[in-house]
């Protein structure tokens, strides 16, 4: 079992894939699958019913073997596991590296289509060998990554139980993170550091401190992960190096935070988190401008709701209220689809359609119910009066210890609401001591709530 004090065996982290969930615009190999699925569709018979059985497996793999383009090295390694495939005796092992080298070109870049060619290859995997370990987890990564956490942690319990390799327990810690059993997740990463020693493991364990308050132990492993890492794998370690710049500006030292995004974005230009980071620590600066810059970039490459709302800040922090509005039209207008969570926490922040975010934050809970949907949930009941049982969510949301600024915002705000003077000031000024974490406009209301004290 992991305990928080140095002395401590180790886990792993669970990255937040709500980043890689956004499909690109004009992706030449998403193309060629709808391509391919329209042309199955005619094979089938037409219309909107289920492609036959018959050819479910050969509709599977041609999808995961339709030629893929591209120049970079991610792409190159894709055309060249898919011609092994077409010529290996033994396909599937060629199907499951192809699929792996799918999730790396989707965390890459940020096109939740390449997901589900990574998914393709497992169900080609499994038509060749029913009972594939391999193919089972290649799919649990790919349902995990698509926010399916409870078919993950089912997928991940089945693996852990017959197979038990260290990656099938990383698995299953990160399902069971997603949806707040965070002790759970600790014994399944204890298993998974035991099992397998190295950076994977130490990027979670990094993040499973972070979330029970202990950010110094959180910066001791991401350096150890960094540490450990070569350049083979620029993707992860440039993502480790954006989660420690985090960290390093939680530890108030916006020095070091700037050092590990620029360490990120010499590992992956242009590297989305990086810039995001790198972005809020300048809004931190009142480097206001530079920072609508980098945001500008980090939307276009990775359009997430959460780039958009950092993007729209920037802008209003450098006094371009008419950009940031209509950043914030379209980000209403497609949030709903894209990241319930993240619209809830925006409306009931801006205190906008108040009834829309606790509609919205109501159906996340449903399948996530970890800290922050819950902090979610307690700001919009607040924002439609229901003060009693938003105090009830946040006493959930604070009780794993975690130190977050718009956590601590929120819990004072809500205790205020409820004639909780003393705690409100507590929890406000723990908020205050961490400041450089908020939005402007957060620091804003987090300024009023202490006056009104």
């Amino acid at each position: 079992m992991i305990g928080w004090d140095p002395a401590y065996k180790v886990s792993i982290n669970v990255r937040s894939n709500a980043a890689a969930a956004h499909i690109t615009k004009g992706n030449s190999s998403r193309r060629q699958v709808l391509i391919l699925g329209a042309a199955l569709l005619v094979i089938s018979g037409g219309g909107c019913r289920a492609v036959d059985t018959r050819f479910k497996s050969v509709d599977s793999c041609a999808l995961a073997l339709a030629p893929h383009s591209g120049a970079d090295a991610i792409d190159r390694e894709i055309i060249r596991l898919q011609r092994a495939a077409h010529t290996a005796g033994d396909q599937t092992r060629m199907l499951e590296q192809l699929g792996w080298a799918y999730i790396q070109k989707s965390r890459i870049s940020f096109d939740q289509s390449f997901y589900k060619l990574a998914e393709q290859c497992a169900i080609c995997i499994e038509s060749q060998l029913s009972d594939s370990a391999e193919a089972l987890l290649l799919r649990g990564h790919v349902v995990y990554s698509l926010h399916r956490f409870r078919e993950a942690e089912a997928i991940a319990r089945r693996l852990s139980e017959t197979r038990a390799a260290p990656f099938d327990f990383g698995l299953l810690g990160d399902a069971l993170m997603e949806q707040g059993r965070l002790n759970e997740a600790v014994g399944a990463y204890q298993k998974m550091l035991d099992l397998k020693p190295g950076p994977q493991a130490y990027i979670r364990v990094a993040h499973i401190r972070w979330l029970k308050g202990d950010l110094e132990g959180a910066l001791e492993m991401i350096r150890k992960a960094t540490a450990s890492m070569g350049p083979r794998d620029a993707e992860s370690l440039a993502w480790a190096y954006a989660r420690m710049a985090l960290y390093e500006l939680q530890n108030g030292s916006a020095k070091n935070a700037e050092g590990a995004c620029q360490a990120a974005l010499q590992m992956q230009a242009n590297y989305a988190p990086a810039l995001s980071a790198r972005s809020r620590a300048l809004l931190a600066q009142n480097r206001n401008e530079e920072s609508v810059r980098l945001m500008k970039l980090a939307a276009s490459i990775n359009p997430t709701l959460e780039n958009k709302w950092l993007l729209a800040e920037a802008l209003r922090a450098s006094g371009r209220n008419d950009e940031a509005r209509d950043v914030e039209d379209a980000l209403i207008q497609t949030g709903a689809a894209e990241d319930p969570r993240t619209l809830s926490l925006f409306l009931a922040t801006r205190r906008e359609q108040p009834e829309t975010a606790l509609k919205l934050v109501t159906q996340e809970v449903k399948s996530r119910d970890d800290v922050f949907t819950l902090d979610a949930l307690a700001w919009a009941l607040a924002s439609v009066g229901r003060v009693g049982e938003a105090y009830e969510a946040m006493q959930r949301a604070v009780a794993e210890g975690t130190k977050d600024a718009r956590l601590f915002y929120h819990a004072g705000s809500i205790a205020a609401m409820n004639g909780k003077k003393l705690e409100a000031r507590a929890m406000l000024n723990r908020a205050a001591a961490i400041k450089q974490m908020l939005l402007p406009t957060e620091r804003e209301g987090l300024s009023k709530a202490l006056a009104q004290l």
